[in-house]
């Protein structure tokens, strides 16, 4: 995107490339819980015509970063209690799923993944150090986008892309369920060291615990 707001197509679809735009928006918190989506001050901010607008829209409808009713327009979702409970119960499925493929999968694999999880672990410690939110939510997902990559299983994947956002969601707007700053480093470098120990049954209590707290759920 260029310095006034224009979009810069870089080869992709003009809708891909306005979801795109739109979903970093709305996990940034630009576009807050509960706020509608003006079509038409949009299509003339981004200056791009309604159609592929509006199959942008219709992708983030069915991420479940939008919702939209019928006759009252277009709204970022407002994640309920509920919503996170389901968002980390189905995190934790893929990632302990993840977990298993990895350590099955051999040494070099491991290595692999784990020479990757050191250098995020690395900037999130970087990022919490100075505090930055937006920033830690971001390396915090993608150590475990990472993670989960690492399995080099494409159905996983695509399925926890589909998360992603709504999990940065959560982490923005649910900030009470985050844990002291040392205690995040921690754990995800605890889950480092267990991956890289092939420890199964240490890891997958770890990924368990890591996605559920007696406060709540977090990243």
């Amino acid at each position: 995107m260029t310095a006034d707001g224009v979009l810069v197509l870089e080869g992709r679809p003009t809708a891909q490339l306005i979801a795109d735009h739109l979903r970093e928006q709305i996990v940034q918190g630009i576009f807050r819980p509960g706020q509608q989506i003006n079509e038409s001050m949009l299509a003339a901010q981004l200056r791009t015509s309604r159609g592929p607008l509006r199959e942008a829209l219709q992708r983030l409808c069915q991420e479940g970063l939008l919702i939209s009713w019928r006759n009252r327009g277009v709204f970022v979702r407002e994640l309920s209690a509920e919503d996170v409970k389901e968002v980390y119960f189905v995190r934790e499925a893929i990632e302990t799923a993840a977990a298993k493929a990895l350590l099955g999968a051999g040494q070099e694999r491991i290595d692999k993944t784990c020479r990757v999880l050191k250098g995020i672990v690395k900037d999130l410690a970087k990022q919490v150090a100075a505090s930055d939110w937006q920033a830690i939510a971001r390396v915090d997902l993608e150590f475990h986008r990472a993670f989960v990559a690492g399995a080099e299983n494409n159905r996983l994947n695509r399925i926890y892309e589909t998360l992603a956002a709504e999990s940065r969601m959560c982490i923005l707007n649910l900030e009470v369920s985050y844990p002291r700053a040392n205690v995040l480093v921690q754990e995800h470098q605890n889950i480092l060291d267990l991956l890289e120990a092939r420890d199964r049954e240490g890891l997958l209590d770890a990924i368990a615990e890591h996605m559920e707290r007696p406060d709540g759920p977090y990243a």
